[in-house]
């Protein structure tokens, strides 16, 4: 039994257009489509996957749907889920880049961004706990994920250090006390059973996920390929030192240099579109985090909004359309910040279909597993903190936005309602406010 390849397509393009919420919420609609609707995959290999697209650079959840598309259905099978989860988000912030140089901040668009802002910060802690109750399953791991969360808030510690601390308890914990660190579901409960997975616990490793010096061979080659041709070529057409080729190698050292996600990912962007190379302004790159937050795709498809802002302000004085200026600066970062992760899941993922089961391997990925929850958890409070008291401490706290959160908080938890429903009603909640505070002006 297996999904037709058609299929399978289908359900990755419409998860391009429908996954909102940032990498925590993505992740959560993926085990929700998958693990427990479709029964594609079962709860532990889709954790060990998901434990792997942890450890890599770059944005996990992309990384955890190639990974996916590509144990199902081989090479093509995981290039064209990974590309159908970032395409619409690409577009889509394409259009929405453009609208935001050509027609400005629009009060009714900024009340709509107000009361989605409220909703995206209980998703995020939604999400944190959904993750908790699938990996965390004894007060060792209960332990980890409360020590990962105060290392980053109280000390700011990186995240990569957190994962590397994990992994070194995991590695002790899985010699010395190995009862703590077996992956296990909450589905192993008593009294409650699933129908078998179509990749289920025991099922083998299909041929073409098992290692093989040829197939690394190509892959690599091809990626490298995919990589120097373009890079090259914009060197060669618009000059070593300018533009497109900064951006192609900007994009290129965060895909590989930054590990621990999406949210890994942006202090770094940050700090060389906007002090280094001076492509946008703080303001615009804080616009750019607000519509990646409320587009659906990878959180990182603000990349293309900072290539987009790059190329159209630079031709902005002598060029009568600027626009196509701006899509080439939004493809060539996007292009340049996902091909290493394509690279680092098809050359990666044999090794890691050949470890699952064993708790050496497994061990250390439980571990992370757990610090990963109090890091977003973190995440969550983070963005509590910049909504809520959008002033800072000393400035008025925005009532408006804990009532939108507390809502959207008992739509997530209480009814079970699914992101995009939520997202909408925060969208109208802010736009009511902004009606009303019209009215009353």
């Amino acid at each position: 039994m297996s999904v037709p390849l058609r299929k399978a397509l289908k359900f990755w393009a419409k998860l391009g257009f429908i996954s909102f919420g940032g990498p925590a919420g993505q992740i959560a609609v993926l085990h929700q489509e998958l693990v427990e609707k479709r029964r594609w995959i079962s709860e532990r290999r889709f954790l060990h996957a998901l434990n792997y697209c942890m450890l890599l650079p770059g944005p996990e959840a992309q990384q955890l749907v190639t990974y996916i598309g590509w144990l199902m259905h081989r090479t093509w099978g995981g290039v064209l889920a990974g590309t159908l989860f970032v395409l619409p988000s690409l577009f889509i912030l394409i259009g929405l880049s453009w609208v935001y140089l050509t027609f400005g901040q629009v009060p009714w668009i900024a009340a709509i961004f107000f009361g989605i802002k409220p909703a995206v910060t209980a998703i995020i802690l939604h999400a944190a706990v959904r993750i908790g109750k699938r990996t965390i399953h004894n007060h060792a791991l209960r332990w980890i994920a409360l020590g990962s969360f105060l290392a980053i808030f109280i000390f700011n510690l990186a995240f990569p250090i957190i994962v590397i601390f994990a992994a070194l308890i995991g590695i002790w914990g899985g010699k010395r006390f190995p009862e703590y660190f077996q992956q296990t579901t909450p589905h192993n409960k008593v009294g409650e059973t699933h129908a078998p997975a179509i990749i289920d616990d025991h099922t083998p490793t299909p041929e073409h996920a098992k290692f093989s010096r040829e197939r690394f061979v190509i892959h690599s080659s091809v990626v490298t390929a995919l990589w120097l041709i373009p890079f090259i070529a914009l060197a060669l057409i618009f000059g070593w030192k300018t533009l497109y080729p900064q951006i192609a190698w900007f994009f290129t050292k965060a895909a590989f240099l930054t590990f621990g996600g999406a949210y890994a990912v942006l202090p770094y962007v940050y700090q060389g579109a906007v002090d280094q190379f001076h492509w946008l302004s703080a303001g615009q790159m804080m616009d750019g985090l607000a519509l990646g937050e409320t587009t659906p795709g990878p959180l990182i498809m603000v990349v293309a909004f900072v290539g987009y802002l790059a190329g159209h302000i630079q031709h902005l004085i002598g060029n009568s359309n600027p626009f196509w200026f701006g899509v080439l600066g939004a493809c060539v970062a996007t292009w340049f910040t996902f091909l290493p992760s394509f690279f680092l899941v098809l050359v990666g993922g044999p090794l890691i279909e050949s470890t699952h089961g064993k708790l050496s391997f497994t061990a250390p990925l439980t571990a992370i597993s757990a610090a990963v929850v109090g890091v977003i958890a973190n995440l969550g409070l983070f963005f509590a903190y910049h909504v809520f008291f959008p002033h800072g401490l000393g400035g008025s706290i925005s009532w408006i936005s804990i009532a939108i959160t507390l809502l959207a908080g008992l739509a997530l938890f209480k009814f079970q309602k699914g992101v995009i429903s939520v997202l909408t009603g925060s969208a109208l909640a802010g736009l009511l406010s902004y009606l009303l505070a019209s009215l009353l002006i």
